[in-house]
């Protein structure tokens, strides 16, 4: 009985290197999707604490000592409002999952009179400034609900404008000369 042989042809030059380099890009490949699928699991599935620290390594975010993220979308010009300013802003506040529960377009706000996180906010920023900032529970509503937008133990987000601010002498100064014109709240009486 005789046996066939096929003759093995030699590999051509370069060939092993190719399928190493080949081998290399579907280890990268591979690599990248296990991370984008890591990054999307932390984001949408993970606690506050750990969507945070992930947060925390994204390029130009920043923490304060109390545990607020926010990242300067613009920097503003001058002095940053104090707590007892009052200042106008637009802003966009969203949970994690990207629901929007409030936005305004123009709106003063006591600086002091908000939650502690975007009163801490407010005071970073100089007019003209655009924010977005990452309020952690503690820092917001806690375990208490608000309203049925904003479940207990919510991480907060805003997108923040400072437009302007003023001090409380000036915001002051403003109700007396509302109230000497006869413009109460709601603006002049019927008839006027």
């Amino acid at each position: 009985m005789s046996v066939t042989t096929v003759p093995i042809q030699p590999i051509k030059k370069g060939s092993l290197t190719k399928l190493w380099i080949g081998l290399a890009l579907i280890t990268a490949i591979a690599a990248g999707l296990a991370w984008m699928g890591t990054k999307a699991a932390v984001t949408n599935g993970a606690s506050n604490e750990q969507f945070l620290a992930a947060n925390a390594e994204e390029n130009g975010v920043e923490t304060t000592e109390s545990g607020l993220q926010y990242k300067v979308l613009k920097p503003g010009e001058g002095p940053s409002p104090t707590v007892t300013d009052t200042a106008l802003v637009k802003y966009e506040g969203r949970l994690r999952d990207g629901t929007i529960f409030d936005a305004n377009e123009q709106t003063p706000m006591p600086v002091g009179g908000v939650v502690p996180g975007f009163s801490e906010a407010l005071q970073l920023m100089k007019k003209g400034g655009e924010y977005r900032i990452w309020i952690p529970s503690d820092l917001a509503y806690g375990e208490v609900s608000p309203g049925p937008e904003i479940p207990a133990n919510a991480l907060l987000i805003f997108d923040v404008t400072l437009m302007d601010f003023i001090s409380q002498e000036q915001m002051q100064q403003l109700q007396q000369q509302m109230q000497q014109q006869g413009i109460g709240p709601g603006g002049p009486p019927p008839g006027q």
